[in-house]
């Protein structure tokens, strides 16, 4: 490991401190420029879409937020906890207690995307190589779209996010922030963008909003390639590590995988949405803990939109699990069932049929061309 901490096994991804301008106008830089960014960067004109233009996304596409869930009642647990089932019978207050929990939902995502976008930013001041940083400004470029995108989303719908929940802003904070470049690419391209994909993936299933859903698809298209930079670096990174480098990058990627899965798991962290359901929270929290006590102990996330599973798919494909952590991933799920599965997406094809759409309306006056996305 360097002496600044960073675990750096290829040159394309070495860095500099921040503020240390100096090191970017060294002659030598300008040409040692890597290639491996070329094919993602220059796909970015098929997938190019705007948020503020209505022929990709119309924001003013109708919505009976009143009378319509965006989810099936099925899709929402917490409508089965008997406190709750006993105190929501009416019908329009059941829709409402839905789509308010999908507004927390899109609230994380919008704080995440955030996130992502600074990220992107605070890697074009420290990765040397011309290319990784080319990419990395690409990258912000495509975050800053999707913020535009779920906060307008948001406003159609709600008139205004929700609150970042604590464990979510903690981790945004504490990527953001590390100064070693190996904390940012497993932080965000890798653990943040793949419960990412999972939850753009499950929305893109379930929501009964077609804006929803277009907009999850249209985000794919971007989120793929992105995904594909933090694999580009697993490959060159993780089979080089020493046992101690190795240990360190997978404690690092479990301490980040558990901060997720708390802040959707807690049930402290909704607390403060109950009282305007008329909902005791310490007894929707009680409920909650008697449910888990009473689910089998084997039970595992399953699904393949599950959105923890689809980001465990994600580490384990990148080489970041080994017989070390696998028991802690093990706890939620089967590790066999994922290694079985090889290395495609679920976004994947949603993903392919998004830059379709997309090509059609960039090139219709071009033959088309082959739909290539980063999973290849």
């Amino acid at each position: 490991m360097a002496a600044d901490g960073n675990i750096t096994k290829d040159v394309m991804y070495g860095a500099v401190a921040p503020d240390d301008f100096e090191s970017m106008l060294e002659l030598d830089r300008y040409n040692a420029r890597s290639t491996a960014f070329d094919k993602i960067i220059s796909a970015t004109h098929d997938h190019f879409w705007d948020p503020l233009d209505p022929k990709y996304i119309d924001f003013d596409e109708p919505f009976d937020m009143e009378n319509e869930p965006m989810i099936d009642e099925a899709q929402q647990p917490l409508l089965r906890l008997p406190y709750i089932a006993e105190t929501l019978k009416d019908p329009k207050e059941k829709v409402r207690f839905i789509n308010y929990m999908q507004l927390r939902n899109f609230s994380s995502i919008l704080h995440g995307e955030q996130g992502a976008l600074n990220l992107s930013a605070s890697l074009c001041h420290v990765l040397k190589d011309q290319g990784a940083q080319e990419y990395a400004a690409n990258q912000t470029r495509e975050e800053a779209r999707h913020v535009t995108a779920f906060a307008r989303y948001i406003k159609a719908r709600w008139g205004r996010p929700t609150e970042c929940g604590a464990a979510l802003k903690s981790l945004l904070i504490e990527i953001i922030e590390a100064p070693e470049v190996y904390k940012k690419v497993v932080g965000m391209q890798m653990l943040v963008e793949g419960l990412a994909m999972g939850a753009f993936a499950n929305g893109y299933k379930n929501n009964r909003d077609p804006l929803a859903r277009k907009l999850f698809q249209l985000v794919m298209t971007d989120e793929a390639f992105h995904h594909k930079f933090g694999k580009i670096w697993a490959d060159r990174t993780v089979p080089h590590l020493s046992e101690a480098e190795r240990n360190i990058m997978e404690d690092w990627t479990a301490h980040c995988a558990q901060k997720l899965l708390f802040d959707r798991g807690d049930p402290r962290q909704q607390a403060e949405i109950y009282g305007q359901f008329g909902l005791d929270p310490e007894r929707v929290v009680a409920d909650i803990v008697q449910r888990r006590k009473e689910r089998d102990a084997n039970r595992k996330f399953t699904g393949e939109t599950n959105i923890f599973r689809v980001l465990v798919k994600t580490l384990l494909n990148a080489g970041l699990i080994t017989d070390r952590t696998r028991g802690f991933y093990a706890m939620y799920v089967d590790m066999d069932e994922l290694a079985g599965e090889g290395e495609r997406m679920v976004g994947d094809d949603i993903a392919e049929d998004g830059i379709r759409y997309l090509q059609a309306i960039n090139f219709k006056d071009r033959a088309a061309a082959p739909v290539t996305i980063a999973a290849e």
